[in-house]
């Protein structure tokens, strides 16, 4: 397998099974995946143990350090939400990192598609909260000429797409970049490790440590993007609640 071919394998998405025109591809089962890891952290930390001491630990962490700070005291409604939100973002760009994986986020598509589930939910929640005038209403500042207020609402509504956009782009954007380094310093391993050659023997250490520094870096990134994502949903998400603040 050349360094190419090791990369397209690693990043696109390829249709595993085909029903009629509905094609089911690997980057879907990796949502599967993920899903039912999810789901399974969740029902089994209701059976005790270890489990769910860890994930009431999580829990704890994402009210407090996400939820609250972003809602105040409307945020418990919203507490399941963003621990699934978290958990299964988070599976998703785990299972890059596992051999024969891939990661999910990785895909604009997902991203789009969670960044567009963040959009809905700000309006969703601002509707319910202030009723839809109201929260409209919202985006346009007090004090406001009102031959400006036409264009004031268009820049502000503008804003939640643009918003939406970055957290589709920043998700994707850093997953794909961390692979595309380790495949790489794979692909390079691969060239210069061919043989006995004295530069192969040379550089091929160099590489493998190198490869295995980033593989760590990326373990990070994986935790840091999903805990950007999730708190940067529950923040816009309390600009539609909390207008004032």
């Amino acid at each position: 397998m050349d360094f190419s071919t090791l990369i397209i394998h690693h990043l696109a998405d390829a249709p595993l099974a085909r029903v009629g025109a509905f094609a089911y591809t690997k980057h879907m089962l990796m949502m599967t995946i993920a899903g039912v890891l999810t789901a399974a952290v969740v029902f089994g930390a209701r059976a005790g143990g270890r489990l769910r001491g860890a994930v009431e630990a999580l829990v704890e962490f994402i009210r407090a350090e996400i939820v609250d700070p972003a809602l105040g005291h409307d945020g418990r409604a919203f507490l399941p939400y963003f621990l699934t939100l978290f958990l299964f973002i988070i599976f998703m760009n785990l299972l890059g990192l596992v051999p024969w994986g891939a990661s999910a986020t990785g895909n604009i598509s997902v991203t789009a598609a969670l960044s567009l589930t963040t959009f809905c939910m700000i309006h969703a929640t601002g509707i319910r909260r202030h009723g839809v005038l109201h929260h409209f209403g919202n985006m346009i500042p007090p004090g406001v000429p009102w031959p400006l207020r036409p264009f004031i609402f268009l820049l502000e509504l503008s804003g939640y797409f643009t918003k939406s956009l970055a957290l589709c782009v920043r998700l994707f954007a850093n997953m794909t970049a961390g692979h595309i380094v380790v495949l790489v310093f794979l692909g390079l391993i691969l060239l210069f490790g061919q043989g006995s050659r004295p530069v192969g023997l040379t550089v091929a250490p160099v590489l493998v440590l190198l490869t295995v520094a980033i593989y760590l870096l990326e373990l990070i990134v994986a935790f840091v993007q999903a805990y950007v994502f999730t708190m940067l949903t529950a923040i816009f998400v309390g600009g539609a609640v909390h207008p004032d603040h």
